[in-house]
């Protein structure tokens, strides 16, 4: 492995036992040797064919009306083998929503969205996993909650959810939505985006670290329940 930028070999051939296979994809961030490279594109078509794989981000947003339930929902996207690669929580003003909400804006009940999504903190989430915007909407079920009930009983919206609006969260439905609303969420332009909802009085900061998650000795719905309920985490 070459260093352009200081020109001089920064690896040679060697083994690399936190390096999986999994991990090679295009746009994923790894770290080698305590350094953090991404992954732009395949060295050879050869490679491209061996390594090609079918893995994609997307949002999954929870709404207002869910918040309180975030560690039950993030259980239930780990245990559908997605990958949490970006969280906050944060408060939406009112053009963020209308931002948001921009295929809506001939409905006659964007108001309503728009009043709803921001009466509280939605916590957003980019998540990744083969096929990851089509199974992210299998999980969440039918935008109504009351046919998702019917149709889906163990879909996310069905089990926590209310009606058409207030249907707990929130999944893009195409490559270019999926982008056009992570940008919105997390940007890539060096701008904050949304405001997050952290006091930073009283608090102070707890790290997991990966071998502790990875060994399961982390209770995610505990955690972040707890962490929701007392509005410390951005």
């Amino acid at each position: 492995m070459h260093d352009v930028k200081n020109h001089r070999t920064f690896l040679k051939r060697t083994k690399y036992d936190d390096l999986h296979l999994e991990d090679l994809f295009i746009g994923n961030k790894v770290n080698v040797f305590s350094r953090q490279l991404v992954l732009t594109d395949y060295g050879d078509q050869y490679t491209a064919r061996q390594l090609g794989s079918r893995k994609e981000k997307t949002l999954a947003l929870i709404k207002p009306d869910a918040v309180s339930k975030v560690g039950e929902i993030i259980e239930i996207i780990n245990k559908a083998g997605f990958t949490i690669t970006k969280l906050k929580m944060m408060m939406l003003s009112r053009k963020e929503a209308t931002d948001f909400h921009i295929d809506h804006h001939s409905k006659p009940f964007l108001n309503e969205l728009i009043q709803f999504i921001t009466s509280g903190p939605v916590i957003a989430m980019e998540i990744l996993r083969d096929d990851a915007i089509c199974e992210w909407k299998r999980i969440l079920g039918h935008a109504n909650s009351l046919v998702a009930r019917a149709d889906a009983p163990g879909s996310l919206r069905a089990l926590f959810g209310t009606d058409g609006i207030r249907n707990a969260a929130h999944g893009p439905d195409s490559f270019a939505c999926a982008a056009r609303e992570m940008e919105l969420f997390f940007p890539s332009s060096g701008v904050c985006g949304p405001a997050n909802t952290a006091k930073f009085t009283n608090c102070t900061c707890c790290i997991i670290k990966p071998h502790a998650i990875s060994e399961g000795k982390c209770c995610v719905e505990y955690t972040f329940n707890h962490f929701v309920k007392r509005n410390l985490f951005s």
